[in-house]
């Protein structure tokens, strides 16, 4: 099904595929046979001769721009006319035999290769491959070179793209924009949302429960255990929703509109920050290191307990105190973070356990300013938490 592509103030005319798609549905409105015009065929076909051919060298594809050229001097084309030339051709693949419009607006990356997956035509790896594939192309010629390859499988399974949308994304690729793209595709295709208010999420339980996080459902003696900790830790230090590579792992739900502009919200960058804080504390593990009521002080508490009958167990222990009374102050959720980091090792060698699902609490209301006293609360609870741990009893 597709929507009138009026395009929107300050540009004449529709792009060329969102007139392909008008055009077969003004034979439909008419009565007639529901096929392309004679010129929109002739021009699909102009569009297939184009791929693999550098922007600005096919003939028959220049009707089909609207990105306009200016006889500025420069030999360089603008990053617009290149960018829209590749989304052209990989329209022009995905369109070819397909009966109906490709071009579906809404539909963005992340979610068509959600719609590929729940298609079964391909498994759910096969799918997340190429989807990380295309995510982490170096440079434009290298995604478009990934997108044809993915758009024929989007067309045999009957999915559509928005590729006015692609268009934008294709333009931003190679510049600061990049990671609000990647945050996007990722956030579509782990987190879709409801098509309808009355139906189940997309990454919810058919009897209405959200997905548990990873690090509840996480299994030490899987096959994939290494594979996934190894995925999550390649995020240490790198913006939130950005890496491919934790795509599967993300559990955040998030607002349509949110979600298809690829915002940066305080509940991902916590779930993001608890993720691979956990696969630094699991690995080389065979037990779950999320344990349920285990805070960050009860958890640094346990290891200074045990360190009181090491030879210098008053001195460490009054460093791990001094290094956790660090962690008590962090001004804001970074901080927190950067304090966390620092003890992951410590408690991976020490074999003790910490709570992520309150950890993921706290990283996301430490300086919410909707929760003024949140900070203060987890302070004093954590620090309880740490002097009455170190002074219990064996």
């Amino acid at each position: 099904m597709t929507t009138s592509s009026t395009p929107p103030a300050g540009r004449a005319r529709p792009f060329f595929w969102e007139e392909a798609a008008d055009d077969w549905r003004s034979a439909c409105e008419a009565g007639r046979r529901p096929e392309f015009s004679e010129y929109v065929a002739r021009s699909l076909r102009a569009l297939r001769e184009g791929v693999g051919r550098e922007a600005g060298t096919v003939p028959a594809m220049r009707p089909t721009h609207r990105v306009s050229l200016q006889d500025d001097g420069l030999d360089r084309l603008p990053d617009r006319y290149v960018a829209e030339h590749c989304t052209l051709t990989l329209f022009g693949l995905h369109q070819h035999t397909a009966s109906e419009p490709v071009h579906r607006p809404g539909v963005g990356l992340g979610t068509a290769c959600l719609l590929l997956r729940r298609s079964e035509a391909l498994t759910e790896a096969a799918v997340e491959r190429r989807l990380i594939a295309a995510a982490t192309a170096q440079d434009l010629h290298e995604l478009v070179q990934h997108l044809q390859r993915l758009v024929p499988l989007l067309q045999q399974a009957g999915v559509g793209l928005d590729y006015t949308r692609l268009f934008r994304e294709l333009t931003a690729w190679d510049g600061p924009d990049r990671n609000r793209v990647l945050r996007a595709w990722g956030l579509q295709y782990t987190d879709p949302g409801p098509a309808d208010p009355t139906e189940v999420a997309a990454d919810e339980e058919p009897d209405g429960r959200e997905r548990a996080p990873y690090w509840v459902t996480f299994e030490p003696g899987s096959p994939d255990a290494g594979a996934e900790l190894a995925a999550l830790r390649s995020g240490t230090g790198r913006e939130p929703g950005t890496v491919a590579a934790m795509w599967p792992f993300h559990r955040t739900h998030m607002v349509s509109e949110w979600r298809n502009k690829g915002s940066l919200t305080r509940d991902l960058a916590a779930e993001h920050t608890a993720l691979t804080l956990f696969a630094r504390h699991q690995q080389t593990h065979d037990r779950r290191m999320h344990v349920t009521g285990n805070s960050p002080g009860t958890a640094v508490g346990l290891i200074a307990r045990k360190a009181v009958t090491d030879s210098e167990g008053k001195a460490t222990t009054a460093a791990l105190e001094r290094r956790f009374g660090q962690l008590l102050t962090s001004a804001d959720a970074d901080e927190l973070a950067m304090h966390l980091r620092s003890f992951a090792p410590l408690l991976n060698r020490a074999g003790v356990g910490l709570d992520y699902d309150l950890l993921r609490t706290a990283l996301r209301t430490w300086d919410d300013p909707r929760r003024p006293h949140a900070a203060g609360r987890f302070r004093q609870r954590w620090d309880r938490d740490f002097h009455s741990t170190v002074t219990a009893s064996s």
